[in-house]
């Protein structure tokens, strides 16, 4: 089905719901390299109109990518709830995103109608919101999960506590631990990326976070984000895996370039499930996604980067994960090309996520060929914080120097937790107290130099 509107004395045409997405799009640097970006501000004003004018039940009918191609496009229309569609199954995308911002959305609606919305129709309605309408959407939206601790409760922030280390070395990645713990930070995960994927290195991560958060009762979980199929097989010798880790795309052809299937998925959740460790929960997963990923790939159907990210969030709720996170300025300018499109990423990715129902953060950061810098990482967490962002990612000194891009730091959660008032996973927060690193409002109190946490110094 084409799709057309006339403006400036042109009726503009589209070909298909795909091409209309896209050119519908705000302007960023990887749609332009794909070749399916809008040749125009005018182009894409007229997309944006006649975007707004498209039913919401359309997407049911003309996949962006074709079912028979791709698995996650079954996956979508395959758990589609109709009856919670039922409410919203009238509107255009333009009506929907009024609805969306008046008084009748409230959190209660917004939950409900979740299973019901494809993440298209969340790519769809994005495209047509200014910055502040994402915001005013994507706060009303609670998704609360479980493990050893609760994450997304009102007004609070969770953070991951990210201790990479060049060399895998875990007496480095210990002193990162303690950093950010002594910061309040690591109830959302404490989570390596290692450097090597082998079975012995994973073994003395696994071991060795497990041992910290055993030895000092942390309420928190832990990840060595390997591939999926080596956390299965640590799982298979025996070694304490919390959270099972794996970056996920939108399309089946982008998970087979992460040697990944749905199937797979199902296993692992299920092999970490069984093994029962979680105590007040049994949330499991834990994703990571990225706009661009697709591209890079080569597996983006055609399709905008925007709309691909969304529909990874719809393989992400699938399997119920304690948290997800977009990386948002991680794979580079080719795909975000500086602070403002980056920016506009983070809440479009934030919103579509809240949207459809997912505990979703985000990795606030950036390359260092990017045109990009804190400032802009200042801004972008302030942002999703008003927003009511689940969780963020912290590394000491805001220098990932394994990974080698620049994050946030455990010091910005500080700042946000003081201006926006908000607190930690109650459970962490009472461990803080009673280890006697924040008082009951969840202040940091100063450390004597014979607290038990300093031994981990070595």
């Amino acid at each position: 089905m084409s799709y057309q509107h006339t403006l400036d004395g042109r009726v503009w045409h589209f070909d298909n719901l795909a091409t209309l997405l896209a050119k519908a799009s705000p302007y960023r640097s990887g749609d332009v390299l794909a070749g399916v970006a809008a040749e125009s501000p005018v182009e894409r004003t007229a997309a944006k109109m006649a975007l707004a004018e498209v039913s919401l039940s359309r997407f049911l009918a003309e996949p962006v990518v074709p079912a028979e191609l791709d698995e996650v496009t079954r996956l979508i229309l395959d758990s589609h709830d109709a009856k919670a569609f039922q409410p919203v199954a009238h509107l255009t995308v333009g009506d929907f995103r009024d609805w969306l911002l008046g008084e009748l959305a409230d959190e209660a609606t917004l939950t409900a109608i979740g299973a019901g919305l494809t993440p298209e129709m969340a790519a769809a309605v994005s495209k047509l919101m200014r910055n502040q309408d994402l915001i005013s959407v994507a706060r009303k939206c609670r998704v609360v999960t479980r493990f050893r601790n609760t994450i997304g409760l009102p007004g609070t922030l969770a953070m991951r506590l990210q201790p990479n280390h060049p060399a895998d070395d875990l007496g480095g990645i210990l002193a990162g631990v303690l950093d950010g713990l002594m910061y309040g930070c690591g109830d959302a995960v404490i989570g390596v990326n290692p450097v090597s994927d082998d079975m012995t290195t994973l073994a003395t991560l696994l071991r060795g976070l497990d041992e910290v958060i055993d030895r000092f009762e942390i309420p928190t979980q832990s990840c060595v984000l390997a591939h999926v199929t080596s956390q299965l097989e640590a799982i298979e010798a025996g070694l304490p895996v919390d959270l099972v880790f794996q970056s996920i795309g939108g399309t089946e052809a982008t998970n087979q370039s992460f040697g990944i299937t749905l199937s797979l998925l199902r296993e692992a959740r299920e092999a970490a499930m069984a093994l029962g460790r979680g105590t007040i929960g049994s949330n499991v997963m834990y994703f990571e996604t990225g706009q661009g990923s697709a591209l890079s790939a080569d597996a983006h159907h055609g399709v905008d980067q925007q709309t691909l990210e969304a529909r990874a969030y719809g393989v992400a709720r699938a399997f119920d994960p304690l948290i997800c996170n977009t990386v948002v300025g991680f794979i580079g300018p080719e795909y975000l090309h500086n602070g403002k499109q980056i920016i506009r990423a983070g809440l479009e990715d934030h919103f579509c996520g809240k949207l459809l129902g997912l505990p979703i953060g985000c990795d606030a950061c950036y390359t260092n060929h990017a045109e990009a810098d804190a400032d802009d990482m200042d801004t972008l967490m302030t942002l999703l914080a008003a927003a009511g962002v689940t969780f963020l990612i912290g590394v000491p000194g805001a220098d990932d120097v394994m990974l080698g891009y620049q994050s946030l730091s455990f010091h910005d959660a500080l700042y946000l937790r003081e201006v926006f008032g908000l607190r930690r996973a109650p459970e962490f927060e009472a461990w803080l107290a009673t280890m006697e690193l924040a008082d009951e409002r969840g202040r940091l109190l100063p450390v004597s130099p014979r607290h038990p946490l300093l031994t981990l110094q070595g």
